[in-house]
């Protein structure tokens, strides 16, 4: 099951685990036409399932309806990728509570909502993979980042935090810490800000979505049965 399926390094990983034969649930805001013909391409041509499921991440009530479909069909969901959510830049004193709260309900409160609901089917199976979606944000500082980079060191805690209560359950959980990778969200940036968070990193270049989507195929891979509760960065060397 993957959030933010439709853009990307949500398309890219819904990309990468269909060629690698995955059955998948692509959860996006609406039904739109070119996301269905793009699923529709992906399933013929790798034979693999793919349903797309529609829930609003800033509704709780649209969340719970939605993933209750998902327990009524009695689905298996082996790995959750929690990809969804919104980039804010902007210093203290131009952040409003509105704002802040919107960015952690997206960024924070509806992923911790939609990993209670699927945990529950992890633990009947006894048996899952998490990955959550952090951001180097959330670990460095960075001038006008408060509500972006408070609510993703909040996804990163909380999964160090759920890594150890379900481990007992064989529930790996672990976190991306992305840099600045080239989708829509990074070109929304300033230029300044752009420039500066490159500057940092010894390749001094964008990540590539599919760079991203191959590290979060290995984690969801019996390759990387070994590793749980950590944080990797995946930032060109920041």
């Amino acid at each position: 099951m993957l959030t933010g399926a439709n853009r990307g390094i949500g398309k890219e990983i819904l990309y990468l685990f269909a060629i690698e034969g995955a059955n998948m649930i692509a959860c996006i805001r609406k039904e739109n036409a070119d996301f269905s013909s793009f699923i529709n391409d992906l399933s013929s041509k790798y034979k693999v399932s793919i349903q797309s499921l529609c829930f609003e991440m800033t509704n709780e009530e649209s969340i719970k309806t939605a993933l209750k479909t998902l327990f009524d069909q009695k689905i298996k969901i082996d790995v959750l990728i929690n990809n969804a959510g919104v980039a804010m830049g902007a210093l203290l004193q131009m952040t409003s509570q509105a704002k802040l709260k919107e960015v952690f309900q997206i960024n924070f409160f509806s992923q911790v909502l939609i990993t209670q609901y699927i945990s529950k089917l992890m633990i009947k199976q006894n048996k899952g993979c998490i990955i959550n979606m952090g951001s180097v944000a959330g670990l460095d500082n960075f001038a006008g980042y408060t509500a972006y980079g408070s609510s993703k060191a909040a996804v990163m805690f909380f999964t160090k935090t759920i890594a150890k209560e379900l481990a007992p359950y064989n529930i790996r959980v672990n976190a991306i810490a992305p840099g600045l990778t080239d989708t829509n969200m990074a070109s929304q940036m300033e230029e300044k800000a752009t420039k500066e968070m490159l500057s940092r990193s010894n390749l001094n270049r964008l990540g590539q979505p599919s760079e991203i989507a191959e590290l979060a195929l290995f984690l969801a891979s019996d390759k990387a049965s070994f590793i749980t509760g950590q944080i990797i960065r995946a930032d060109g060397g920041m």
